[in-house]
C-alpha cells in the first residue's frame, strides 16, 4: 500500500500527516508504528490524519509513535490548521477542528498564502483528579508529594484533553529522562499513563520545560504540555492568570495564557518540512 504524506512540525514536535479526505487507512495504529520509526520509516512522533468532520471544518485523528491513539496534541493541531488551509480543505483564517477531546477553535496568521502562526483556544484546564485521571481524592492535585522510583517529588496534575503531571525543579537540562520518564509514565497513580513535564521557573513570564510523553518518550516539544505547565505555574504561584507566558522548550518557544475563566490560549508556529510517499508492506 502506497501512502502519500506530508511531514510537518510544531516547534520540533514532528508528525506525518495524511489527507483523510482522499485516503482511507486500514489499521492506522500499526501504520503509525511503521511510519514513525526513525531508522526504517519516515521518522516522527506519530501519525495524524486530517479527516472529514460533521461538526467542524475538519477532524484531527492522532496516533503516537507506539501506535496508541492520542486525544489531543497542541503542536499537531496547529499543523492540521496549516494543512487544511494550504490544501484547500478550509481556506479561512478562523476555523474549527474536531479532536477526541472536543472541538477547538483556531486563528491563523497568513502571509503570502502561507500559514506561519496559529493561535489555538485549547479549552479549559481540567483539575479534578478523577477527570484527569489520577487515582486520588479531592478537588485538585496541586503540589502533592508523590514517590517515584524511590524519590519524592511535588507534583501538580492537569488535563488539557490528555493527562499531565508537572514537576518543578532546577537544572532540568541535567535530568536523565530516558531513565526517569518510564517510571512517571507508568506510575500506578495514572490509569491511562501520564505525560510528564519537568519545569524550571526563569521568572514570572518565562519558564523552561522538558517533556516525557506517554507512548513517545522524550520529545522536544509538546503543546498540551506547555499549556499544562503554564496552568501548574499559575496554580503554584509562580506566574499569573491573564498574562502571556513564554515557554522555552527544546524545539523553540510557545506562548500560552491561562485565562480567568479557566481556558488556555496557545500561540505558536507550524512548519511544512516535505511531502513524500511511502510503501507499507507489513501492516
Amino acid at each position: 500500500m502506497k501512502i502519500k504524506f506530508t511531514k510537518m512540525h510544531g516547534t520540533g514536535n514532528d508528525y506525518v500527516y495524511v489527507n483523510g479526505f482522499e485516503t482511507l487507512l486500514e489499521n492506522p495504529s500499526r501504520i503509525s508504528e511503521i511510519i514513525s520509526d526513525r531508522h526504517f520509516g519516515v521518522g516522527s512522533d506519530g501519525l495524524i490524519i486530517v479527516a472529514p468532520s460533521q461538526k467542524a471544518d475538519c477532524r484531527m485523528i492522532m496516533y503516537n509513535a507506539d501506535g496508541s491513539e492520542g486525544a489531543m496534541c497542541g503542536n499537531g493541531i496547529r499543523c492540521v490548521a496549516k494543512y487544511a488551509y494550504e490544501h484547500g480543505i478550509a481556506q479561512k483564517e478562523n476555523m474549527t477542528i474536531e479532536t477526541k477531546s472536543g472541538i477547538k477553535s483556531v486563528d491563523l496568521t497568513v502571509e503570502r498564502g502561507k500559514v506561519c502562526y496559529i493561535t489555538v483556544d485549547m479549552g479549559k484546564a481540567v483539575l479534578t483528579p478523577s477527570e484527569i485521571p489520577v487515582k486520588a481524592e479531592g478537588e485538585t492535585f496541586i503540589a502533592r508529594k508523590v514517590e517515584v522510583d524511590g524519590r519524592e517529588y511535588e507534583m501538580t496534575c492537569v488535563s488539557m484533553g490528555n493527562p499531565h503531571a508537572v514537576v518543578f525543579m532546577d537544572d532540568i537540562d541535567s535530568l536523565d529522562l530516558e531513565k526517569m520518564g518510564p517510571f512517571f509514565e507508568n506510575h500506578p497513580l495514572f490509569p491511562d499513563r501520564i505525560n510528564t513535564e519537568f519545569v524550571q521557573i526563569i521568572d514570572e513570564h518565562k519558564i523552561k520545560m522538558r517533556v516525557w510523553e506517554r507512548g513517545s518518550g522524550e520529545t522536544i516539544s509538546c503543546g498540551t504540555g506547555t499549556c499544562a505547565s503554564v496552568v501548574a505555574s499559575v496554580l503554584n504561584g509562580y506566574c499569573k492568570k491573564e498574562e502571556e507566558i513564554e515557554v522555552q522548550i527544546r524545539g523553540g518557544k510557545l506562548y500560552d495564557t491561562y485565562k480567568e475563566d479557566g481556558t488556555v490560549i496557545m500561540k505558536g508556529p507550524a512548519v511544512h518540512v516535505f511531502d513524500g510517499e511511502i510503501e507499507i508492506t507489513n501492516k
